[in-house]
């Protein structure tokens, strides 16, 4: 049960770094998409996926270090999966911007 409610904070805690990225643009990174009318683009801010890969790369190292790596390993990735899944159904990180 503890692995689990555990799962579930890393979860929120990815999905917030996600949404933070993707409004905050702290990299200020943006992928060009596609032109969905002539006067606006649709991009893609990929500073969020920066930030929750380097936060579960960081949870991962702090958990190998504590030698708790092998069972909550499993747990932090299903987190960063639904979170990225979650982020991306819900189109976190995608802006339009109007040319003129």
């Amino acid at each position: 049960m503890k692995k689990i409610i555990g799962a579930i904070l890393q979860f929120l805690l990815f999905l917030f770094a996600f949404t933070i990225g993707s409004f905050a643009h702290p990299f200020n990174l943006h992928w060009g998409l596609t032109v969905t009318t002539p006067t606006t683009t649709r991009y893609f801010v990929v500073d969020g996926l920066i930030l929750i890969t380097v936060l579960f790369a960081l949870i991962l190292l702090i958990e190998a270090l504590t030698k708790h790596l092998r069972p909550l390993a499993l747990w932090t990735t299903v987190a960063f999966v639904l979170a990225t899944i979650v982020g991306f159904v819900i189109k976190l990180g995608f802006v339009t911007h109007e040319i003129y």
